[in-house]
């Protein structure tokens, strides 16, 4: 058999390949803005919906479960299409998608808004990738454009809620969709002008029993995973059921992928420590900084007093270290190596969960500046995609492009699910331990049983029935919560960083040179 080929081989001009950069950059930030945003908008948009509690965690989980299930199957389909065919179309099922919200008035219409939502996502994150391999093809332009979009991932991440705040001051909960549509617009535009076609060649057939399988198992892995971090004890059969389903179904996807001459996805990448090392970076880097940013955005903003825009403007700085500590990642990888950098990122992250953990008091300049060596812990995130990419050849950059952004969703969600489920565990027993909660649950049973789910419910009860003591215990239960997580988040990415520094092959570099 020949050995795949892709079908753009000439180099873009340098103006046109930093433009296609650009124009990548962009729609990426659109993308990661999208899965924080919404957090956001929901309280304003349950208020004239009125969901279920169920339709709310749908409305919330959509989005991810459909990315991530079909984040394989969309990049290799990308793969024998063409990669610009399938982001051009990716943008316009996402602008579409944000266009309906303009009819939508029910929460089964916003459901299956999000969910179109995670199509056109599917469709654009790995695709971004892919394309920056073979637009890219000096390893040290490569290491700078991979940092670019390290940054922008982060940008858009953190910047959602930023974003969000700031619309919701001034317009609907229209307006966190509405965003959207602009933005990919341009991002299309520029695609149109600057990207070139790029696809490969004797991949063979598209396995369709492999694309189910990966549907499958990676949709009901990640309902499984967040069911378990949101209550262990009422969703443990169905949560287990699924978690057997996805094993299951990804271990058969697995098996038949690697007794394929013509896989889905070559799982054979994995043998290499360069590339497996990246994984693991891209995994634990999106393991802390999600959870990190989703349980400190809580504490400003109900125990610390913060505005939504406030608490997003509290969190500027972590976006501005993220984006340094990403771009100046390569240069400094050349000077002390990749293998230092990659390990020594997912350090720094953990050292600032640590530093969350063990400190005597929480203070909002010492939990910003804990945030901003999380932030620094970016850099490894960058380093890792370069990694990844320059870990497989061109041919491969669709699949690689696809793992690491699975690696990207299944860290966030097991950040969210590990570190959120640690810390609801230690809020429940600091409030139910206290002396007001006793007496509440003698008062208001009902009340007091709701107080406990959470913060926000907690604080809610307290207002509602004007108990500020009930506040002020919550506040501090939750404060220790976030402590322990951040002490269990620390320990885990250290723990990471080891892993990462065993994993990455001695001389490692991102600039074409070493391994």
């Amino acid at each position: 058999m020949t050995s795949p080929t892709t079908s753009s081989t000439a180099p873009l001009s340098r103006g046109r390949r930093w433009g296609a950069l650009a124009v990548l950059s962009a729609s990426l930030i659109v993308i990661a803005m999208d899965m924080t945003i919404l957090n956001m908008a929901l309280p304003s948009m349950s208020a004239e919906l009125h969901p279920s509690s169920d339709q709310q965690l749908w409305i919330v989980d959509i989005y991810s479960l459909v990315l991530a299930a079909l984040l394989i199957p969309v990049a290799a389909v990308a793969d024998r299409w063409g990669r610009k065919r399938m982001l051009m179309l990716g943008y316009g099922v996402f602008a579409a998608a944000s266009l309906l919200v303009l009819v939508a008035d029910s929460p089964g219409a916003v459901i299956g808004i999000r969910a179109l939502l995670g199509v056109g996502g599917a469709m654009v994150m790995p695709t971004t990738l892919s394309l920056i391999r073979v637009v890219f093809t000096d390893p040290k332009e490569r290491a700078t454009a991979l940092s670019v979009w390290a940054a922008a991932s982060g940008l858009g991440s953190v910047g959602g809620p930023l974003v969000g705040g700031f619309l919701l001051e001034h317009f609907s909960w229209h307006s966190a969709f509405l965003v959207n549509v602009p933005l990919i617009a341009l991002s299309a535009l520029g695609g149109l002008l600057l990207l070139r076609e790029s696809r490969v060649s004797g991949l063979g057939p598209f396995d369709g029993l492999s694309a189910v399988l990966s549907l499958v198992g990676m949709s009901f892995l990640v309902w499984s995973l967040k069911q378990f971090g949101k209550d262990a004890d009422a969703a443990a059969a169905p949560a287990w059921i699924a978690l057997v389903v996805a094993v299951v179904a990804l271990g058969w996807f697995t098996a038949r992928n690697i007794r394929s001459e013509t896989p889905l996805l070559d799982v054979q990448l994995f043998r290499g420590r360069q590339f497996s090392a990246g994984i693991v970076a891209a995994l634990s880097a999106t393991f802390s900084l999600t959870a990190a940013l989703l349980l400190v955005a809580q504490w400003l903003q109900l125990v610390h007093g913060a505005s939504p825009v406030e608490a997003g403007v509290q969190l500027i700085p972590i976006v501005v270290v993220g984006a340094v500590s990403s771009l100046a990642a390569p240069l400094v990888s050349r000077w002390v190596g990749a293998r230092v950098v990659l390990s020594g990122g997912l350090a720094l992250a953990g050292t600032g969960l640590l530093l969350i953990g063990t400190a005597e008091h929480l203070t909002l300049p010492g939990v910003v500046a804990a945030l901003c060596l999380v932030g620094a812990g970016m850099g490894a995130l960058a380093i890792g995609s370069a990694l990844i990419m320059g870990g497989s050849p061109p041919e491969k950059a669709g699949n690689a492009g696809a793992l690491e952004e699975t690696a990207y969703e299944l860290g966030g969600t097991l950040g969210v699910t590990i570190l959120g489920s640690i810390s609801a565990l230690v809020f429940s027993a600091g409030l139910t331990g206290s002396a007001v909660f006793a007496s509440l649950q003698q008062r208001h049973p009902d009340a007091a049983a709701q107080a406990r789910e959470s913060l926000g419910a907690a604080m809610g009860t307290a207002t509602e029935l004007g108990v500020p003591e009930l506040a002020r215990q919550a506040g501090q239960a939750f404060t220790e919560s976030l402590q322990v997580a951040g002490l269990a988040g620390g320990v885990l990415m250290v723990a990471a960083a080891a892993l990462v520094f065993v994993l990455t092959p001695r001389g490692t570099s991102v600039a074409g040179g070493g391994h």
